[in-house]
């Protein structure tokens, strides 16, 4: 056993964060600072810097200073592999997967709150003695990766079709080893507890074969094909995206009502369209056949303007009689439902637009054009030839791309999908039996709904970053997979090792792999499988998986929760849905936003940013204001007041912690005792100790309590509630323990006597390490922190001493549970807390003594405070407590009554009631002029119309308040006017 760090310890050595040594230089690191989006990095310092940043003395720090603190706990935490899971280990399993950042990203808010979610729950469950995996990894992320190495290259004026497809993937890789995975850095920073030694990376070899595995066993089941359908095109990335990278936007725009006319006939058609540029692509005008305007059309050639190309009208009755015209032109290659019309009648598909968004040749005069341009220059045609009829505003839903915000295009093009109906059919069985279990209950409902409404997906990308799809080509049309899911290794990437001999359709050697990649949720939909070994029989995956839950943020929910529910659902191994299914739980977190309730966007100006933060306030104070308002279901109104508030609460712990220490020096000076026989493992697991004869009344309620807090916490846990967990610790540290606990035992500390002060040492170190351990999830820094200014194990002798987070989580005794301690405390708490309130309406000086007197209900609560006057004289700062069975009337005195007493402090013992009466007198008149100002300007119409509404509310609840205290203090002068010492009150 050793000490470390201890200001009582003879050794008054360096601290070094696991004891192993004087402290080691490259743990003590500082925050450096902010470099590019990388923000906080895990620093890289000089040994004279380091020195500079080590505690130069024994002594207890005065000032709490996280940025000191957390970086070198963080760094040494990883370096240690304290978090490493051993697929061998005995025990309950928790394993859960990190939904996978992308390789290109940093920490935002979001996934603050989600990280110190899992951490909590990740934290908890190991030191409930579970073998615990929180397996970490990043997703390689196609577009978004693409468009920034793109963008790199642009600054050097090439372009990758320039470069040519494998030099622009070495550019790739080149740079994600040096620039990626900055959020890695940033997740060791904010504490994550996962096991590095398992991080995965979605183009890892081993995750890369996986995904060929996948593919090709839905391919050869017949649920992946490839077709030519109408897809979202993004023509800033240039390639399909799905329906949920799509995102539709409410703007404003126009309807143009262009007229068609009828071939060989006066009459004409009138269609109203709000992209004009895709008429140039028109192969029908569709009517309702039971449209009586346009039944004698049906079967007739129109011919359509600017392109004297003729065209049918036809007869379909997906057309809606009731909008616009009646009748609507078909566009097959630039629109999902005239696609569907065009199938029906067979019509062609004429694409006018290039991948770009540009006009191609078959837009005839207006080739070249960007798509936006032509509308313009085809617009100004159709009036000038008298073909415009009008135009009107229009508000419509646009879609545009999810990651660069272009505009999306419908276009006809041929790609590979995914069937998903016979996959969403087992997964929302897997949720209706209960198999798999969703929090909060709502989203429940929407992810089956949105399973009984799916669509096959498009998973082809035309990118050149990701997961080459396994599939060649012959010049016969003849498609062949790869005959195995091998990888091998090509200048340090993973590639397809099996490609096909021959055609399958033909015999030919002449084939060339598809050039397409696999939409990147293709492969996270495999993440819980592929990161624990699958397709083989890997111990991980034989120990780990199916993984115990998932915690994901709302808005990804069918890009990727669902996902992975259907894959892995589908080709995981195992006989039952419960040994198939990726996660037994899912919980879906809420939305972090502004104080005010508002999304957080650049455009408001609004967004935190969660770094800046954490070198501020400390990573702790962050961590635990996301928790204590992460209520299931609601959003997080955040602002940075309540992270200020909550460094106070780290500050309260640590000067609470100061004081302990300051305090067991001088008792140790004093009596020659070792911390470890106050304070040693196995001094602490047999508290608590008795003063004499019997446990003391404090020690009783603290370990009581201490019990009921231990089983409200591990509930909360267990159902999510991460708020209420946090506000019950919270409360436990700074009120019972703090304001309570540490206060109502002082002098037993300090007595002379040992057998009084010795077992409130080891009783109070006792609750204080393991009130530490229960805070310990939610503030891993602080806590680990003070955990190691404790004696502890040798960590040679006992590899969990070498750090709090692998000490078990608190278990309460039995004997700990004490209802008639819990009792006697809290109306001793309740007289107290009267007293102190009764004193903060008189505006006593806080260090001034004055008599009380009180009645009693009944016996018990009599001999409850005989027992116990002095610790309420004590904390009530109460010269005299004077018990009666009078009944306290409150003219002599305000009184605090409840069903178990009354307690009065006199003004006699006070105030003087004249001089009382004549400053009440002046608070009545300020408050009254006061609360008549604000009522008539409240009053006044043209101040309600023109103020903000914040404002108006502001005021409104300013006016509250001052009837509330205008109310107390007529309250008070009737009851001293009463009395019958105040003056006549014509002198008043």
């Amino acid at each position: 056993m050793h000490l470390c760090n201890s200001t009582l310890g003879k050794e008054r050595r360096r601290f070094d964060p696991f004891c192993r040594a004087p402290y080691s230089k490259q743990f003590i690191p500082r925050p450096s600072p902010r470099t590019g989006p990388e923000r906080i990095q895990l620093p890289e310092e000089s040994p004279k810097k380091a020195a500079e940043a080590a505690p130069q003395s024994a002594e207890f720090p005065k000032v709490y200073e996280p940025q000191l603190i957390e970086p070198r706990w963080a760094e040494a935490w990883v370096e240690q592999e304290l978090f490493r899971a051993d697929a061998n280990a005995p025990g309950d399993v928790f394993s859960i997967v990190i939904p996978p950042p992308n390789v290109t990203g940093y920490i935002h808010i979001g996934h603050m709150l989600e990280h110190t979610q899992i951490d909590v729950l990740t934290r908890w469950h190991r030191m409930r003695g579970e073998n615990t995996l929180w397996l970490p990894g990043m997703d390689h992320a196609g577009i978004s990766t693409q468009v920034v190495v793109e963008r790199e290259l642009a600054k050097q004026s090439l372009t990758r079709k320039a470069l040519g497809r494998e030099e622009f993937e070495r550019r790739v890789w080149e740079w994600k080893a040096h620039s990626g995975g900055t959020i890695k850095k940033q997740m060791i920073r904010l504490g994550d507890s996962c096991d590095w030694s398992r991080e995965k990376f979605t183009l890892d070899p081993a995750l890369y074969r996986a995904v060929l595995e996948a593919f090709l066993r839905l391919y050869r089941e017949g649920l992946i094909y490839r077709g030519r359908y109408i897809v979202n095109w993004c023509p800033r990335c240039q390639t399909a995206l799905s329906d949920l990278e799509t995102v539709h936007e409410e703007r404003k725009g126009h309807l143009w009502h262009i007229r068609y006319p009828v071939v060989g006939s006066s009459e004409s058609i009138v269609v109203a369209t709000t992209r004009p540029e895709t008429m140039l692509g028109d192969t029908a005008v569709a009517v309702n056949p039971a449209d009586e305007r346009y039944k004698h059309l049906v079967g007739k050639k129109l011919l359509l303007p600017l392109m004297n190309r003729e065209i049918p009208v036809i007869a379909d009755a997906a057309v809606d009689r009731e909008f616009g015209t009646g009748a609507v032109k078909v566009t097959p290659a630039h629109d999902p439902n005239d696609f569907e019309m065009g199938r029906r009648h067979k019509l062609p598909e004429i694409d006018v637009m290039t991948e770009d968004g540009r006009m191609n040749a078959n837009a005839g005069p207006y080739a070249g054009m960007d798509r936006f341009e032509a509308r313009k220059h085809i617009v100004a045609d159709l009036e000038s030839q008298g073909l415009l009829v009008k135009v009107e505003d229009h508000t419509h839903a646009v879609g545009v791309c999810d990651r660069c915000k272009t505009v999306v295009e419908p276009r006809v093009s041929m790609q590979w999908f995914c069937k998903m109906r016979p996959l969403a059919d087992a997964g929302a069985a897997a949720v209706e039996e209960g198999q798999v279990r969703i929090f909060p209950d709502n989203q429940r409902k929407i992810f089956i709904d949105w399973l009984a409404n799916i669509r096959d997906w498009c998973i082809s990308r035309q990118l050149w970053w990701g997961h080459r799809i396994p599939m060649w080509h012959c010049p016969c049309g003849g498609i062949t997979p790869a005959r195995d899911s091998q990888v091998a290794i090509v200048d340090g990437r993973a590639l397809p090792a099996s490609p096909p001999e021959k055609c399958a359709k033909c015999g030919g050697g002449k084939l060339e792999q598809d050039p397409d990649v696999l939409d990147t949720w293709f492969s996270s939909g495999l993440w819980p499988l592929s990161t624990l070994g699958w397709p083989d029989d890997a111990p991980d995956l034989r120990r780990f998986y199916p993984t115990t839950l998932l915690i994901s943020g709302y808005d990804i929910l069918f890009f990727w929760d669902a996902r992975m529910v259907m894959l892995c659902l589908h080709l995981a191994p195992g006989k039952t849905t419960a040994e198939r299914i990726p996660f037994r739980t899912f919980y879906l977190h809420s939305l972090v936003r502004d104080a005010q309730g508002q999304k957080m966007s650049k455009m408001r100006g609004n967004v935190v940013d969660p770094l800046e933060w954490m070198e501020r306030y400390g990573t702790d104070a962050l961590r635990f204001t996301l928790a204590i308002k992460a209520a299931p279901g609601t959003d997080i109104a955040l602002s940075e007041d309540a992270v200020v508030g909550y460094k106070a609460f780290a500050n309260k712990i640590w000067n609470a912690a100061r004081f302990v220490f300051v305090n067991l020096e001088k008792f140790q000076s004093a009596t020659g005792m070792s911390v470890e026989e106050l304070a040693s493992p196995q001094v602490r697991a047999a508290a608590p100790y008795p003063a004499g004869d019997a446990v003391s009344l404090a020690d009783r309620w603290i370990f009581s309590r201490f019990a009921e807090v231990i089983a409200t916490v591990d509930d909360a846990l267990e159902n999510f509630r991460f708020h209420e967990a946090a506000h019950i610790v919270y409360h436990f540290f700074w009120g019972d323990f703090c304001d309570w606990y540490i206060e109502w035992v002082k002098p037993a500390m300090a007595d002379p006597d040992r057998k009084v002060s010795v077992p409130a040492w080891r009783n109070l170190f006792a609750i204080f390490e393991a009130a530490l351990r229960l805070l310990h999830p939610f503030m891993p820094f602080l806590t680990e922190e003070l955990w190691h200014r404790l004696p502890q194990h040798s960590s040679e002798k006992d590899k969990n001493a070498r750090s709090i987070a692998l000490q078990p989580f608190p278990r309460p005794a039995p004997q700990w549970a004490d209802p008639d301690a819990d009792n006697e405390v809290k109306l001793l708490q309740d007289i107290i807390g009267a007293a102190r309130n009764v004193r903060a309406e008189l505006k006593l000086d806080p260090k001034r003594r004055v008599a009380a007197d009180f009645t009693p209900a009944t016996l018990a609560v009599r001999e409850t405070v005989k027992e116990n006057r002095a610790i309420i004289l004590r904390l009530a700062t109460l010269s005299d407590l004077r018990i009666s069975d009078a009944k306290l009337e409150p003219p002599a005195g305000p009184v605090r009554s409840t069903a178990q007493f009354d307690l009065r402090i006199s003004y006699g013992d006070t105030v003087d009631p004249k001089s009382e009466i004549a400053r009440l007198q002046k608070d009545k008149e300020r408050l009254t002029r006061d609360l008549e100002a604000k009522q008539n300007r409240l009053a006044d119409s043209t101040f309600r119309s023109r103020a903000p509404a914040e404002v108006v509310r502001q005021l409104e609840a300013t006016v509250a308040e001052r009837r509330i205290e205008l109310d107390k203090v007529t309250e008070r002068l009737a009851q001293l006017e009463k009395g019958g010492d105040s003056p006549p009150s014509a002198q008043i």
